[in-house]
């Protein structure tokens, strides 16, 4: 016979898992929980329960870190924009940038920037959370934060088919960028596009400025009128526009038009403005009607995207006048 469990004395154990005979019905009890989890208010040693009050704004219970992980556990994107430093979060909120939550540092020294942040932070109606110094440089990512820091939301962009029902007066216009990466310049041209009676603008959803708060700032409220899209493919979008009855213009130094005799200017146009390195792309300059470019007194001078932006508007809407 194989092994040798039958010889004298071996014992021959059992592999077999389950309950023993006689548990009692232990098992059964051990299986019937601990019922609910309690509320956060509820549970020892939790910041809602130790009563973590709002920075100078004698709000509800709230604290940084667990509105972290309420974020994480609900998957929310964290593809929010952090402002940091206590000019640059004053000037955001001087700007009335949309952001969602301001959060102060905890037994931050306080000055007048953080009293005025704290309260136009309350009076429009943002949740101002106190957070402690590790959290915050977290949230920050080691930035230089001075205690303060200001989370802006990603921005709703727009279809580029949704700039076509736009209703405002006059014949539509509507700026297009191809490669702006500064959002400095992006804030500017949507400034002068408010300004001359523009009708929205179409950036790219890869190597283009988004509208940050930078951008949202140099446009001196702008943004929160005029409306932004944002185009997967920029030649795909100026085709549709060229489908839908609009011509296509692109602004470069060599052009085969001169923006004073630009007779297309009475026409539903979109005006392609292209990066001071490297202008237009190939693409995007065959997709134009024309290639529009603007007299200046010496031929090596470049004019900046956001000064090109507005000089082009103005001379249409003068035109059109």
């Amino acid at each position: 016979m194989p092994g040798n469990s039958q010889r004298r004395g071996a014992v021959r154990k059992s592999n077999k898992k389950g309950a023993t005979v006689g548990s009692g019905g232990q098992r059964r009890k051990q299986l019937t929980g601990r019922g609910p989890t309690p509320k956060a208010q509820d549970r020892t040693g939790h910041p809602a329960a130790r009563g973590v009050k709002r920075s100078g704004s004698g709000g509800s219970d709230s604290s940084a870190v667990g509105e972290r992980r309420r974020r994480e556990r609900s998957g929310a994107r964290t593809t929010s924009e952090i402002v940091t430093g206590r000019n640059s979060v004053l000037e955001a909120l001087r700007a009335a940038i949309p952001a969602s939550t301001l959060y102060v540092a905890s037994r931050i020294d306080s000055d007048d920037r953080v009293r005025e942040s704290i309260t136009l932070a309350t009076e429009r109606g943002m949740a101002v959370l106190e957070a402690p110094r590790g959290e915050l440089e977290r949230l920050t990512d080691g930035a230089a934060h001075q205690g303060l820091a200001l989370q802006v939301p990603p921005y709703d962009y727009a279809h580029p088919d949704d700039l076509l029902d736009v209703e405002l007066p006059g014949t539509p216009l509507i700026v297009a960028l191809d490669g702006i990466t500064d959002p400095r310049n992006l804030g500017a041209i949507i400034r002068s596009v408010g300004a001359f009676g523009g009708h929205g603008v179409v950036v790219p959803a890869r190597r283009s400025a988004g509208l940050t708060a930078a951008a949202w700032k140099v446009s001196a409220g702008a943004a929160a009128r005029v409306r932004v899209a944002q185009a997967t493919n920029l030649t795909r979008a100026l085709e549709g526009y060229r489908k839908a009855g609009f011509f296509v213009i692109g602004l470069d130094a060599d052009g085969d038009v001169d923006l004073p005799g630009l007779a297309l200017a009475d026409q539903p146009l979109v005006v392609v403005v292209g990066s001071e390195g490297k202008g237009l792309s190939r693409l995007v300059r065959e997709t134009c009607d024309q290639i529009v470019s603007i007299p200046m007194a010496r031929s090596a001078e470049s004019l900046n995207a956001g000064i090109a932006a507005a000089v082009t508007l103005y001379e249409i809407a003068r035109s059109r006048s």
